[in-house]
């Protein structure tokens, strides 16, 4: 399953959720959603089934500026957490999670 991109509006702010695998090619999209909608936005990540890392930094600086992150998967959550211990390193010589 490719990514699918759903929003839904609930009179005070929008929800995107993101399902099925979620890779760097497709961040332009969700980052257009986040220009859409920012600063009234979260990302429901229930259904997402894959993700790379570059798509966990985005999330990490995303969930930074205020944006909620729902049924945040827990592998997920802790990739995050890693990334942020270690400074979300952009030198690929820098220590992986």
């Amino acid at each position: 399953m490719t990514l699918k991109i759903e929003s839904a509006f609930d009179g005070k702010a929008v929800t995107v959720r993101l399902s099925g695998r979620i890779g760097e090619d497709q961040l332009n999209a969700i980052q257009a959603e986040v220009r859409r909608y920012h600063p009234r936005l979260a990302f429901n990540l229930g259904e997402a089934t894959l993700v790379d890392r570059e798509v966990v930094r985005f999330l990490a600086e995303q969930e930074g500026e205020g944006v909620e992150l729902l049924d945040c998967p827990r592998y997920i959550r802790e990739w995050i957490a890693c990334e942020r211990s270690h400074g979300l390193p952009t030198n690929p010589m820098e220590k992986e999670c």
